[in-house]
C-alpha cells in the first residue's frame, strides 16, 4: 500500500527548499530585513486550539468594534458646553444676519418695481404691508 505524501525527506531536498526560500526573501527584503530569512517557527498546537484561537480572537476584534458603542454617555463638562453654545450662538446670528440681509433686498426689489410698501412696528417685531395692484401681502 502507498500513500500519497512522502515520509522522508533527504537533506538535499531540504536544501533546495531553503536556498529557493532564501531567493524569494532576497526579493522582498528590505534594507533594515536580515540578511538570511528567518525560519518559521513550527506550531505544534492541536487543530482545535488552532481554531479556538481564532474564534477568540475574531470574538474580541467584535467586542472592541463595538465597545464604545455600550459605553454610558457621560456628558459635557462646562468648556464643552460653553464651546457648543458659543458656536449656536454664532451660527443663529449668522441665520439672522442672512435672513435681514435677504429682506431687506427684497424690500429693495419692490420699492423698485413700485410696490406701496407700509411699516409698523421696530426691530424683528416690524410689519411691512406691500401693495401691489388689488393684491396685499403682510410679511413678518
Amino acid at each position: 500500500m502507498q500513500s500519497s505524501f512522502k515520509a522522508f525527506v533527504t537533506e538535499k531536498e531540504v536544501d533546495e527548499i531553503k536556498k529557493k526560500r532564501q531567493e524569494e526573501w532576497e526579493r522582498v527584503r528590505k534594507p533594515h530585513d536580515p540578511l538570511e530569512r528567518p525560519e518559521e517557527k513550527p506550531d505544534y498546537r492541536t487543530l482545535y486550539e488552532k481554531l479556538k484561537s481564532q474564534r477568540d480572537s475574531k470574538q474580541e476584534e467584535w467586542e472592541e468594534q463595538f465597545k464604545f458603542k455600550n459605553m454610558i454617555y457621560k456628558g459635557l463638562d462646562e468648556e464643552e458646553a460653553q464651546f457648543l453654545q458659543q458656536v449656536a450662538n454664532r451660527q443663529t446670528e449668522e441665520k439672522d444676519r442672512m435672513w435681514r440681509e435677504e429682506h431687506r433686498e427684497v424690500l429693495q426689489y419692490r420699492v423698485r418695481t413700485g410696490m406701496h410698501i407700509s411699516v409698523s412696528g421696530t426691530g424683528i417685531g416690524q410689519v411691512y404691508i406691500i401693495s401691489c395692484m388689488y393684491m396685499y401681502v403682510w410679511v413678518w
